[in-house]
């Protein structure tokens, strides 16, 4: 039986599959491309919300190895995954935590970046996560969130499950998708500066903005 609140990565099974088929989800490089361009190569702190087996933090350390970076995640396996990757790496500490909580104090960063993890939380705590985020950068930080979001229609969802291979009973059911208005929309609310969709394609988009100077 699904409850609303079923988070599947919290089982090895689920995290184990979607790693194998990370690499597979159509456009992902180029989202993934889009936040690089907006992340400056002399930023200091970096924090990775959700962060998987850490992929996206290792893509922003390429270019920016002085960097100290913290990633948060709640599945065992993403975390093991996580503190592999980051093996020997001194600059990274890897820490264990669920976004349905609130974030932990873990000082201020200049940026603050998140892949596919925060649709998972209710839309309650994503918008009371996105103002987390926004505490926790220094002015003029930036935050950048490659997500999935909700399709506009029927069609463009039925297209992008097909892009994936997939049916709607294969879907995940720890989804719960938010359209790029309403998060948009949440982070002017709260705040942010130079709020925008960068990118998107089909129920993939990189929203972000800027934190007050």
């Amino acid at each position: 039986m699904i409850t609303p609140d079923l988070n599947e990565y919290a089982t090895a099974e689920h995290a184990l599959k979607y790693l194998a088929l990370a690499d597979r989800i159509p456009h992902r490089t180029e989202g993934e491309a889009v936040l690089l361009e907006f992340i400056p190569q002399e930023v200091e702190r970096i924090l990775d919300l959700g962060t998987g087996d850490g992929r996206l933090l290792a893509l922003l350390r390429i270019d920016r190895r002085n960097a100290e970076g913290i990633a948060l995640d709640f599945s065992p396996t993403m975390l093991a995954a996580a503190r592999e990757r980051f093996r020997g790496d001194e600059k990274i500490q890897v820490v264990e935590h669920n976004l349905d909580n609130s974030l932990p104090e873990l000082g201020r960063f200049d940026v603050i970046v998140s892949s596919f993890a925060i649709h998972h939380c209710a839309d309650e705590r994503k918008r009371a996560l996105y103002s987390e985020i926004y505490a926790a950068l220094s002015p003029g930080g930036i935050f950048c969130n490659l997500e999935h979001v909700a399709p506009p229609t029927a069609e463009i969802h039925a297209r992008f499950l097909r892009s994936l291979g997939i049916t709607e009973e294969e879907e995940d059911p720890s989804n719960k998708l938010v359209s790029v208005e309403t998060q948009v929309q949440w982070l002017r609310e709260i705040g942010f500066q130079d709020v925008d969709c960068h990118w998107k394609w089909l129920e993939l988009a990189l929203l972000g903005g800027t934190k007050r100077r």
